[in-house]
């Protein structure tokens, strides 16, 4: 029984933290129609920059500082932001396939880097030795993991009330001005491009937040754990829960999750041994069938987005 908990405890963790990275993504796409292709990018930053940043002393590589956890969670945050800053700028001008095109590239350039630069973040071994905090004080094993997991839910319930806030907002009625027509919002007097870059850095920082949060569960971080897969699944998340509906990222991240992990389990219990050794191709697979399917049976998705006018005339989700 413990250990059915125990896992039940790990699933919600994962799939909590995902979640935080799929409202990233609404943000970005739902509600301002910027289709970005590098989500595990803006992921990887916040993870390494988390372990580099509150990781213990390491010899072979940059990191070990040591930083009080918070303050090591909100540079990855940061490292984040300045990505998706950087990314910004350089392709925001684009539009949809060829802005999906960009910065897909930006995350195998990413991945590849990381990969290869050992003397920065340890290269194909990853960053590991981070202390998880508050070790001490809690003790290692279930009663961490389980306030850790209290934790993750308290931030994603954060995340979550910030951008239903935000869509509601005078802000959040322009950001889907731009998404509808674009030509339009610029004969208000309002900079399209602007926007589009404050929409695209809010979503990445959200996705770094996930990042972080990644890493520290874990205690380690690698090359592994930003491959494209992880933005092809972020991806799905959000297409079967619903874009531009924040319950809809949210439902979607656990239900994946959920189909993820059963798959695996049923592939490793139930297949052929030949077939076995496919299993990780067999579930990229059927990801793929998620979302194609998806898009023929409900585009609009589980949740899709709802706008009423209110007695006021304003638009509300």
């Amino acid at each position: 029984m413990i250990g059915v908990i125990s896992y039940l405890v790990f699933f919600t963790t994962v799939a909590a933290i995902l979640a935080i990275a799929v409202l990233g993504l609404n943000l970005q796409w739902g509600n301002t129609g910027l289709f970005n292709g590098g989500v595990v990018a803006f992921f990887g930053a916040g993870a390494y920059g988390t372990l580099i940043l509150g990781g213990t002393p390491q010899d072979a590589h940059l990191g070990g500082y040591q930083l009080f956890y918070p303050l090591a969670l909100l540079g990855g945050m940061m490292a984040a932001g300045l990505m998706a800053w950087v990314v910004g700028v350089l392709t925001l001008r684009l539009r949809h396939d060829y802005l999906a095109i960009a910065t897909f590239g930006v995350a195998v350039a990413f991945e590849n880097l990381l990969r290869n630069a050992s003397g920065f973040a340890g290269g194909a071994q990853g960053l590991r030795g981070f202390q998880r905090p508050l070790l001490a004080w809690l003790g290692d094993g279930f009663t961490y993991n389980l306030l850790f997991l209290a934790f993750v839910l308290i931030l994603l319930v954060l995340v979550y009330l910030f951008l239903q806030r935000l869509i509601r907002s005078p802000f959040g009625r322009l950001l889907r001005a731009i998404r509808e027509d674009e030509t339009a919002a610029k004969s208000l007097g309002k900079n399209p491009a602007r926007i589009r870059l404050i929409s695209f850095i809010t979503g990445s920082v959200i996705m770094g937040l996930s990042g972080g949060l990644y890493g520290t569960f874990y205690a380690f971080i690698s090359p592994q754990d930003v491959l494209p897969i992880l933005t092809f699944q972020i991806w799905a998340m959000l297409i079967v829960g619903g874009a531009g509906n924040n319950r809809g990222a949210v439902a979607g991240a656990f239900l994946i999750w959920g189909a993820w992990t059963a798959s695996g389990w049923a592939l490793s219990r139930f297949a052929p041994l030949e077939m076995q050794l496919y299993t990780g191709s067999v579930q990229f697979v059927l990801i793929g069938f998620v979302i194609v399917g998806m898009l023929m049976w409900r585009p609009q998705g589980l949740f899709a987005e709802r706008l009423v006018v209110s007695q006021t005339g304003r638009a509300r989700q």
